[in-house]
């Protein structure tokens, strides 16, 4: 049925068109000894003819655009398309008033087609304005005043609360991705918000990878395959990307603080150092070694241990034991009890965040003393 009725209009626009403009293209060619070509009759049915022929093929595009049009209409709420009208409407007439004096010049570029421009435009600037400001528009109408300062209030409230309590992005650095422990803090959800992998970062790990050290390759792709679990075994974990690059700054952790900074989010790493300059410049920073010590078993001085002392020390007559979990224990007089397992008891415990130190000494010297 609409497709009818657009070839109908088209018919009929010819014909209008015809009717009024071929007589007078006649007469230019000189067809004066031909006259019925002069009827204004044949010049509408030549009119309608020639345009309907002419716009044949687009009508389908015309129809199809229609029914867009028409869908659109229809699912857009009643109040955006009658706030937006009524900006249209205010938009025309204010475009109205301003052509009327702009027509009166006598000359053809200002007085007819800057006031089709001036048209179009303020009519869209009117629809925008009506359509994107209708809530205030609602609000304006629907609420006294006391009510409307007070729904701001409460509406400017929520949002800042709502900004507090939405958990802070968190960067990681190259360190903690090959660490790989990164990934096993993921999978137990103890990782609020969102994983933000900056290019940068993520172009080191790929230079890492391509290095021509054995030792460093196995490193940066463990880094890659530490970043695609999180991607992908991870669902409940959003991981982002940040595109940008801070080319004035040539270090990668100076360029992740300074990002830490923009996006307002908390750097995770396992970088001492890189721990000690976030603290400096007051930017949130998470150590996954320092979360590693806390969840570590507690051995307090005094307490007694059965080791295996694996080597010397660094200082005289000592010699260095594990823990289950990695952790370094420094026997004072341990140097003659390498390859052996012993009691010691522990002196003292050294807690940075560059790890965990325990110091003890053999039991059987405590008990010769």
């Amino acid at each position: 049925m609409l497709k009818r009725i657009v070839q109908l209009f088209i018919i009929v626009a010819g014909g209008m068109i015809g009717f009024i403009y071929i007589p007078n293209l006649m007469d230019l060619v000189n067809t004066a000894n031909i006259g019925w070509l002069d009827s204004p009759i044949v010049g509408l049915i030549g009119g309608a003819i020639l345009l309907f022929l002419l716009l044949f093929w687009v009508v389908d595009y015309i129809v199809g655009f229609i029914h867009w049009v028409e869908d659109s209409l229809v699912k857009t709420p009643a109040a955006d398309l009658f706030f937006g009208s009524v900006g249209l409407i205010i938009g025309l007439v204010v475009a109205y008033l301003i052509t009327i004096p702009i027509q009166g010049i006598n000359f053809v570029l200002v007085s007819e087609v800057l006031p089709l421009f001036v048209t179009i435009f303020l009519g869209y600037i009117g629809f925008q304005v009506g359509f994107k400001r209708r809530d205030e528009f609602l609000n304006m109408m629907t609420l006294p005043k006391k009510d409307r300062k007070k729904a701001t209030d409460e509406l400017d409230e929520r949002d800042d609360k709502e900004a507090a309590i939405q958990p802070k992005s968190k960067l990681l650095d190259t360190s903690v991705i090959i660490d790989g422990r990164i990934a096993d803090i993921c999978e137990t959800n103890f990782l609020e918000g969102t994983i933000v992998i900056p290019q940068f970062v993520l172009n080191e790990l790929q230079h890492i990878a391509d290095s021509s050290d054995a030792l460093k390759r196995n490193r940066g792709r463990r880094g890659l395959d530490v970043l695609n679990r999180i991607q992908k075994d991870m669902p409940g974990v959003q991981v982002e990307f940040y595109e940008g690059d801070f080319e004035d700054i040539p270090e990668v952790d100076s360029k992740l603080v300074k990002l830490a900074k923009v996006l307002n989010g908390i750097v995770v790493t396992n970088d001492f150092n890189l721990n000690k300059v976030c603290e400096f410049q007051n930017v949130p920073v998470l150590n996954i070694n320092d979360l590693a010590n806390a969840v570590k078993p507690v051995v307090i001085p005094g307490e007694e241990l059965t080791v295996q002392v694996i080597k010397d020390g660094k200082e005289h007559n000592q010699g260095v034991a594990y823990l289950d979990d990695g952790t370094m224990i420094v026997v004072e007089e341990g140097k003659n009890y390498i390859g052996k397992t012993i009691e010691v008891l522990i002196t003292s415990v050294l807690q940075t965040s560059a790890g965990r130190m325990i110091f003890a000494k053999p039991k059987l010297l405590e008990k010769a003393l």
